[in-house]
């Protein structure tokens, strides 16, 4: 199968300088093969094998097999269809690179199911294994992003400055809400054995971050006014990172980087822009970074429960001021938990927003007559420039017409909400899935705390581990995270004095 996919790439050519014709084609069936398939494997497929394999569970084997099998027919799709022909750009290098994380996951794989070399080579093995398979969800991303990309001819020239600044930016604030929602449904086991609140790490991501935009945004030697706004970003940055990790130092929340948060967001609702449809996309997603920040705040506040660091912590990362027991009420556990959602899905939403504001995306629009409302209407629909790019064909392709044009006029749901369910079902499946599903099932019976109904159905030997346990009260699902020790919470002892 390799050996046809790089004989299919050596046949499949890009041309330097394409002719008109040839550049304004339509897309044929293989291609539009090639994009879904290849959407479905690495945005899909292989983030659950991922997971399912972090949990040991029995079908990741089977599900990356299959990911790896589609992934290379999808690569001779790409490489043998016809109509319309694109310049050569990074998603065809990087197609190829994909290649040797491939070729090493597999061979990984079948070397850890021999079993041999149990005491030298194998433990580095499984670390090498474990290290090339988290890295998929992030190639996937990178390499569609790519894609979307050379389907729009986009990044080229002049413009690549300003889209590596949107992508790179957009893409932080969605990893974010994505650590956020993976400390918030699984996490708390991890915080408390780093003995560091989650406000320490975050702080010292916005200093790292800071300092490499303070000297990276400013190229030449005029100075612009997006050059001052962006290098003065980077010094804010830094400058609130280093107070944050000072006051967050003995294991204590702080609300400095949702203050940041806000101030970048306040920063990107005024910022202006050559077009005026860019000045209101921009400040759309300056107000919805604003409100992730606002969100964050009062979740630290007011909402986020304490929870104790583990037993045996020392020093100042003992101290009782943060993460301490925060078990309560079943009503008041779930309003907590419920409103912490909304941090992660707007910064979610905001880094979509930011990646489909590029001066090019939207010099598009502008010239198809779309008013901001609409576009971003769509965007927080379709998310990433893949909606810009099938957006083209809505009236040519009657598939594209049904799925991104049909369907959102009855069901107003966005990218957004899908991208960040499918975060929240990834994070949920590892806590109830392979070793972590007896878990699961224990943590769901021990619910009788707060209500008295839960049930926990017997498993036989050999039963298939995804089916966990039910609650009448709460379900599996968003069950919390069972410890190996008990936690103490502070004020026991004095109640029982």
């Amino acid at each position: 199968m390799s050996l046809l996919a790089l004989n299919a790439a050596r046949a499949h050519e890009h041309d330097e300088v394409l002719s008109e014709e040839a550049a304004s084609a339509p897309i044929d069936s293989i291609l539009w093969i090639h994009i879904f398939l290849q959407a479905a494997v690495w945005g899909v497929l292989f983030p659950t094998g991922m997971v399912l394999g972090l949990s040991r569970s029995r079908w990741h084997v089977p599900l990356q097999v299959t990911g790896i099998t589609l992934t290379l027919g999808g690569y001779i799709l790409g490489h043998t269809h016809g109509g319309r022909q694109f310049l050569p750009s990074a998603h065809g290098k990087f197609a190829n690179i994909l290649l040797m994380p491939i070729a090493a996951q597999l061979a990984l794989g079948v070397y850890l199911k021999l079993h041999i070399h149990e005491r030298t080579l194998r433990p580095w093995a499984v670390r090498a294994h474990g290290i090339v398979g988290k890295s998929y969800p992030v190639l996937g991303w990178v390499q569609m992003l790519f894609g979307a990309i050379a389907f729009r001819g986009y990044c080229r020239d002049g413009a690549l400055p300003q889209c590596l600044a949107h992508y790179i930016m957009g893409g932080g604030f969605i990893a974010y809400g994505v650590i956020l929602a993976i400390l918030l449904l699984v996490g708390e086991v991890w915080v408390r054995k780093s003995g560091r609140s989650p406000d320490w790490w975050d702080s010292w991501v916005i200093l790292a971050w800071g300092i490499v935009n303070t000297f990276t945004e400013h190229r030449g030697s005029a100075w612009s006014v997006k050059d001052m706004q962006h290098t003065i970003l980077g010094i804010l940055w830094w400058c609130g990172g280093i107070l944050g990790v000072y006051l967050s130092r003995n294991n204590q929340r702080t609300v400095v980087p949702s203050i940041i948060i806000i101030l970048t967001g306040y920063a990107m609702s005024d910022h202006a822009q050559a077009l005026k449809l860019s000045t209101k996309v921009h400040a759309v997603f300056g107000y919805t970074l604003m409100l992730a920040g606002l969100t964050r705040l009062i979740e630290v506040c007011f909402v986020a429960p304490s929870y104790s660091p583990m037993d045996g912590m020392e020093d100042d990362r003992s101290s009782d001021h943060t993460l301490a027991d925060g078990a309560g009420p079943e009503a008041a556990f779930a309003k907590g938990r419920a409103f912490r959602h909304l941090p992660p899905f707007l910064l979610v939403a905001a880094g979509l927003l930011f990646m489909s504001a590029t001066d090019e995306e939207l010099k598009y629009v502008h010239e198809g007559g779309m008013d901001h409302v609409t576009y971003i209407l769509i965007m927080f629909r379709y998310g990433i420039p893949n909606a810009l790019c099938c957006h083209l064909h809505l009236n040519t392709h009657p598939l594209f017409f049904f799925f991104f044009l049909h369907i959102p006029r009855h069901n107003p749901q966005s990218i957004a909400f899908l991208l960040y369910t499918h975060i929240v079902f990834l994070i949920t499946l590892y806590a109830t899935s392979g070793l972590n599903a007896s878990d699961a099932a224990a943590a769901a019976a021990s619910m009788t705390k707060y209500g008295g109904r839960a049930r926990a159905r017997a498993r036989a030997p050999g039963a298939i581990e995804l089916t966990a346990a039910r609650t009448a009260s709460r379900g599996a699902w968003y069950s919390r995270v069972r410890t190996e020790e008990p936690m103490h919470v502070i004020g026991e002892e004095e109640e029982e004095d």
